[in-house]
């Protein structure tokens, strides 16, 4: 789970500075969906390493529970999308733009584990 911990480091170190960046593009909804973005992808991602965890600590096959659990986390995160959406706070294209730099960040985490697990490749 270090994976994670380092994705969350470093999304602080880029959902910031790129959120105080798209203030000079438009100041008023950019900034916030961009942090509004990153930040359900990465409640999103808590969520998916707790069902994982489960999973893999229990030893059973996936349970109904584990994709109800599943279901209804994307339930809320669109609801909440959807909700955001209807109220007028955020730009769509930030909260995307938010979800692509957490989602660039994880790839190229998994990417730097895996090269590094390949014996030979120290």
């Amino acid at each position: 789970m270090e994976i994670i911990k380092r994705t969350y480091r470093q999304s602080a170190f880029i959902l910031i500075p790129a959120a105080i960046l798209s203030a000079f593009i438009e100041w008023k909804k950019l900034p916030l969906s961009i942090l509004i973005g990153g930040s359900l992808s990465l409640v999103n991602l808590k969520g998916l390493q707790w069902g994982i965890t489960g999973l893999v600590g229990s030893g059973e096959k996936v349970t109904g529970a584990l994709v109800f659990f599943s279901l209804i986390r994307l339930f809320i995160m669109t609801g909440i999308l959807i909700l955001l959406l209807w109220l007028r706070l955020i730009n769509i294209a930030g909260v995307f733009a938010g979800i692509t730099i957490v989602l660039v960040l994880l790839l190229r985490e998994g990417l730097r584990s895996a090269k590094n697990e390949v014996p030979g490749n120290e």
